[in-house]
């Protein structure tokens, strides 16, 4: 895979697999380029507004929960279109009226420009708010999942951890995750593509031939 940067803005929509636009832009934390994550899983995610009800929940919630993704070694790094100043004074509020201090960067994008690469604004919205899109993407700059929610409807912070935990647990094993899967059970083996390998011996005869138990679990 090429180290070379994505540029802005890309002629298609994002997909998984591919790798994440870079950029460099302002943020509550200083400014931070996507390459300042290299080497690390990040979490970027978008929201429509500063000063909203459900954005402040899911901040709020994203705050009290980020010593759980740094244990796996996943920054958090939160966008939106409004300027800077809004996200200082909004995590001011924050702090003074939850007693939650948010000190994970939160990127403003006034232009669009990322939000555009990213395909966060919704094509739907009457302004330039944008989708609730997160972005997982691992150590060396690759997009492994994408989640888009409405505007109305807030995510949940505990399927991101979920998320994350399954696609290292993946990597690590070269398995699969089963439904659900947040570190308790079994992976999955990869379905036989061969007679011979469907009837191998090492199978469990009491599941059936596409439904095995992974040789290497976490």
């Amino acid at each position: 895979m090429t180290d070379t940067p994505i540029p802005l803005p890309l002629s298609r929509p994002l997909r998984i697999g591919d790798r994440a636009p870079d950029f460099h832009a302002r943020t509550t934390c200083g400014d931070r380029a996507l390459k300042d994550y290299h080497g690390n899983w990040l979490l970027l995610f978008a929201h429509p507004a500063d000063f909203t009800p459900v954005c402040t929940s899911e901040f709020i919630s994203l705050a009290k929960a980020q010593p759980r993704f740094e244990e796996l070694g996943c920054q958090l790094l939160g966008i939106s279109v409004d300027s800077l100043y809004a996200h200082v004074a909004w995590l001011r509020d924050i702090h003074e009226h939850f007693d939650v201090k948010v000190t994970f960067p939160i990127v403003e994008d006034p232009s669009m420009a990322i939000a555009t690469a990213y395909g966060m604004l919704d094509p739907q919205s009457p302004d330039a708010a944008s989708v609730r899109a997160s972005y997982v993407i691992d150590p060396q700059g690759t997009i492994r999942a994408m989640t888009w929610y409405p505007m109305n409807v807030g995510r949940s912070v505990n399927e991101q951890l979920r998320l994350i935990r399954a696609l290292q647990a993946a990597d690590a094993s070269g398995a699969s995750t089963p439904e659900g899967w947040d570190g308790e059970g079994p992976l999955l083996a990869s379905t036989p593509i061969t007679l011979e390998e469907s009837l191998s011996s090492e199978a469990d005869p009491k599941t059936p031939w596409y439904y095995q138990r992974a040789r290497s679990q976490p």
